[in-house]
């Protein structure tokens, strides 16, 4: 038994003769005819009754048809498989990202990624985290890696790379370098150098501040610069807890005392059924995150 066969008996069930059958299946009639009889030669039951205007099944062919449908139906979902397979080879791998610093390494991920499926065309987009999270959600992206400093997104799935607290940093004259910890109100009328707007350092701050008079007077995305502006006196540094010990010999860091406040990297895409490719590169993301650690106190 060929499956060629049932798929042969199938056309003729339903067009009901085998000229059209034929025509159907783009190949000569005689050819049809022929390997519907060897079919039921083999199967030993005549599966199609030819003596009227229209070829009906047998009562036998009846329960053959329906097994031959499922059959090919079987054959059809293994050929679905392979051709979403070959959708990850030739699909599209589209990720955006906030500076991540040491945290996770999204463009070596995305490189890899690319060298292990050549013809996926990758893509990557650095914005604030307003705008990424839009551009997910309307579908412009598959993946993005945001900061998040209240509730993270309940219609995406996410995944938390890395959570922490503040500090502040500034050169050991200032009078905060004598502070155990320093409160959002004591920076009432300080002039601070914070992170861009999108980070996840300024959303934890601006949330920590909220109706203090705080003057930001520069912004950066990289904290290493923030330090340098904190030590050239343009104002204390906002850094996370994870940088405390940067420029040790030209700033003081002090805790900002925001316990309630958490500055945190998340990865987040769509909830439900994406592309193949889009799905094996949360994967990819996914695996090269650091294992789930205490916040930073």
């Amino acid at each position: 038994m060929q499956l060629h066969q049932l798929e042969y008996l199938v056309a003729v069930a339903d067009e009901g003769g085998f000229t059209r059958a034929a025509e159907r299946l783009r190949i000569a009639q005689p050819g049809v005819s022929a390997q519907v009889r060897k079919l039921e030669r083999e199967l030993g039951h005549p599966l199609l009754d030819r003596s009227g205007p229209r070829v009906r099944p047998t009562p036998v062919g009846v329960a053959v048809v329906a097994a031959a449908r499922a059959a090919l139906d079987a054959v059809a979902g293994v050929q679905r498989v392979v051709d979403e397979l070959d959708g990850l080879l030739r699909g599209e791998a589209r990720v955006g990202m906030v500076t991540s610093g040491v945290f996770l390494d999204v463009p070596g991920v995305l490189a890899d990624f690319s060298a292990a499926h050549p013809q996926v065309t990758c893509s990557l987009l650095e914005a604030g985290s307003g705008r990424l999270l839009d551009l997910v959600r309307a579908g412009r992206l598959d993946v993005v890696l945001v900061g998040a400093a209240g509730d993270l997104p309940d219609d995406l799935a996410t995944r938390t790379v890395t959570e922490e607290t503040l500090v502040l940093a500034v050169p050991p004259g200032d009078p905060l370098a004598s502070s155990s910890s320093v409160a959002p109100g004591g920076l009432a009328g300080r002039d601070v150098v914070a992170p861009v707007e999108g980070n996840a350092l300024r959303e934890a701050f601006d949330l920590a501040c909220a109706g203090v008079p705080v003057r930001v007077t520069c912004s950066a995305s990289d904290p290493a610069v923030l330090a340098r502006l904190a030590a050239r006196g343009l104002g204390a540094a906002v850094l996370p807890a994870s940088l405390s010990a940067l420029h040790t010999e030209d700033l003081v860091t002090v805790p900002f005392d925001a316990p309630h406040v958490r500055a945190r990297l998340v990865l987040a895409w769509p909830r439900g059924a994406t592309s193949p490719a889009a799905d094996a590169l949360v994967r990819a993301l996914v695996a090269a995150t650091p294992p789930a650690t205490p916040p930073r106190p």
